[in-house]
């Protein structure tokens, strides 16, 4: 089984040879084949130079790179990633920033595997939570106030308003993937920035996949700068309200 993980980068020099250390350390580990599809937007400070760098160093095989002209945003970073480099048969979507930990990933690979050897319906989406509220393993480090509320509060009104079954953090954007599915919803999503993830869920519910969360912790970035302001609230607001009236 080969897992493709796609990490979408813009201005991510310093947190790219970290978080390939990590996904390398911990597959190596666990003994699984992976590949890691680097999709990159032109980033002004030399992301694609260290990606070349990585890919010289783990191999082609371990490293690959796609090339963007410019920021044409996350969905078609993972769709292009999806369609035109990676050939795993498990996808795994990541932020390349460190704040998600890839020590999750074994148990995300546990739990759809033991969907498949068991008699309950299988887990095509295993989506890693930060609200999951009865266990002490999920939640977020490093934010502010303001910037939990603002994260709190745009799950709870998706919550309310998409009702969605069993998926506690529709924005999260760490998750394992089968790539049927993936291929099957990616390419009708219309929603950009952060409702681009609920719209993914929403979207996968209604096809009928199972999609199952396990807790993680959150951990804000330790380099760069948060790429949430007053255009990702108000693109997310109306992927919400696009959502609620057409699903």
């Amino acid at each position: 089984m080969l897992y493709s993980v796609i990490l979408p980068t813009y201005n991510e020099r310093e947190n790219l040879p970290i978080i390939v250390f990590m996904l390398d350390q911990v597959f190596a580990k666990h003994n699984l084949q992976y590949e890691i599809v680097i999709v990159d937007d032109n980033s002004p400070d030399g992301t694609l130079q260290v990606a070349q760098t990585l890919q010289k160093h783990y191999g082609k095989e371990k490293i690959a790179i796609l090339s963007r002209p410019g920021k044409l945003g996350l969905g078609s970073a993972y769709l292009e990633g999806l369609q035109k480099v990676s050939k795993g048969q498990r996808i795994i979507i990541m932020d390349a920033d460190l704040s998600h930990h890839p020590k999750y990933i074994p148990q995300m690979i546990r739990i759809m595997d033991a969907s498949s050897s068991n008699h309950n319906k299988k887990v095509d989406i295993v989506s890693g939570s930060r609200y999951l509220l009865q266990s002490p393993e999920s939640g977020v480090c490093g934010w502010d106030l303001k910037r939990k509320i603002t994260s709190r509060g745009a799950n709870v009104l998706a919550q309310f308003l998409l009702n969605p079954r069993g998926c506690t953090d529709l924005t999260g954007s760490f998750r394992l993937y089968e790539r049927h599915a993936l291929e099957k919803i990616l390419p009708r999503v219309q929603c950009t920035g952060y409702a681009f993830q609920m719209e993914i869920l929403v979207l996968a519910q209604r096809e009928g996949y199972c999609i199952q969360d396990v807790p993680i912790v959150f951990i804000d970035r330790m380099y760069g700068e948060s790429k949430l302001g007053p255009r990702e609230i108000v693109l997310y607001l109306k992927g919400l309200l696009h959502l609620f009236f057409h699903t």
